[in-house]
Formats: C-alpha cells, sequence, structure tokens
C-alpha cells in the first residue's frame, strides 16, 4: 500500500510473508489466498476495503484466516476449497457490471448486447431488489444473455425465496437471473466471464453459482 520511497514501506514484508503462506503446508487445499499486513486471507471472502491504509484489506463474512507471525502462518480457521476453472480455455468473456443506484430505470440494459458483451452483472438493491417497472427489462436481457443478480451492499447474501413483489428476488430469478449468493459484483462478474468461455447451458451456470449460495 506505500510505495518504495514511502517511510515505512510495505511491499517487501507483503511478498515475503506471502511466499511463506505459499511455502507452507498448512496453507495446502485451501485454495487461492491473498496475504497482506501480515493477515491471510480467501481470496473468494477479501475485498478491498479502504484506498491508502496498509490494512487495506478486510474479509467482512468471515475475518482473516489467520496471520504470518515469527517468519511462519498461524491458520485459525480453515475453508473448504471450492470449485476453480482453469486458464486454458483463455481469458474471461466480456461481462457488463451495473449497480443499481436510486431512481435508475434500466434504460441502458438493452443495449448490452449490442455492445458486445456476454453476460451481465446486476448489483441490485439490499437482498437483490430493482424497482417494479425495471424487472421486465431484466426479464428481457436474461433472454439474451446469461445475468446474474448481485447486491450493491458491502456484505451479505443474495436473497432467492423470501420477497416475491415485482422486482423482487423471487421475481428476478423467475425471469432466469442468477443469484451469485455471497460473492460481490466484482467477484461475480469475473467468475460469469470465466463461465461463459465454455458457452454454457443455463444449467451450466446456476451449477457453477451454486456453490456460493
Amino acid at each position: 500500500m506505500r510505495g518504495a520511497d514511502a517511510t515505512g514501506a510495505d511491499g517487501p514484508a507483503n511478498l515475503l510473508a506471502a511466499a511463506i503462506v505459499a511455502l507452507s503446508e498448512e496453507a495446502r487445499n485451501l485454495g487461492t489466498l491473498v496475504v497482506l499486513n501480515y493477515d491471510i486471507h480467501a481470496a473468494r471472502f477479501v475485498q478491498k476495503s479502504h484506498t491508502v491504509l496498509p490494512s487495506a484489506f478486510s474479509s467482512p463474512l468471515i475475518g482473516p484466516l489467520g496471520v504470518v507471525a515469527e517468519r511462519r502462518p498461524r491458520f485459525y480457521a480453515r475453508v473448504a476449497r471450492g470449485p476453480h476453472l482453469g486458464t486454458a480455455e483463455g481469458p474471461p468473456a466480456p461481462v457488463a457490471l451495473v449497480k443499481w443506484p436510486m431512481g435508475e430505470d434500466g434504460r441502458l440494459l438493452p443495449a448490452l448486447p449490442g455492445l458486445g458483451y456476454a453476460g451481465a452483472v446486476i448489483e441490485a438493491m439490499g437482498a437483490g431488489h430493482v424497482p417494479a417497472d425495471a424487472a421486465p427489462i431484466l426479464g428481457d436481457l436474461a433472454a439474451r444473455i446469461p445475468v446474474v443478480l448481485a447486491t450493491r451492499a458491502m456484505n451479505g447474501p443474495v436473497f432467492t425465496r423470501t420477497y416475491g413483489y415485482p422486482g423482487s428476488e423471487i421475481d428476478l430469478i423467475a425471469r432466469n437471473l442468477v443469484p451469485s449468493g455471497y460473492l460481490p459484483g466484482l467477484k461475480a462478474r469475473l467468475l460469469l466471464g470465466l463461465t461463459l468461455r465454455e458457452k454454457p447451458t443455463a444449467a451450466r451456470i446456476h451449477e457453477i453459482f451454486a456453490a456460493y449460495q
């Protein structure tokens, strides 16, 4: 977080701590890890939460898995390794990320397929909601390209079976939007982009995102 010419530059320490974790037996079968400021995070949960502090990365859902101390990793929690997608198929397909602000009417959504996007992620309000008038627009878009439903909130899962009014998560899922589970919009976008390299069926997309529900 601090440049190499700054007082207390943290880059070398971060690199060394990350290498120590990567080489450790204790880190095996935990999936991808992120090590910064001596904290060890699971990549699926970590996010940048500050622009400047050395402690800029946090995992709001579960906290760090452990720390690097005395030149060795100390794990206090473990997570099962999740599914992974290889790199042989090339880079992710282009996926649009749309955050839903107050007063948004969705007028740009019909243009996304024509702009070359292979899919879209919608960061909806609350637990996965949009205004009622926008629901048919999202349904029409989901009939053309895969659309994943995420939340613009910093923390928490997208609901799947609580609210049933027009524009709610039940309504949007019925219109073929795929809930992202606990993945925020940025990570859901990456996962959808990697998934779309395979030209998957709708069932396959649901199957991949089901691991994060």
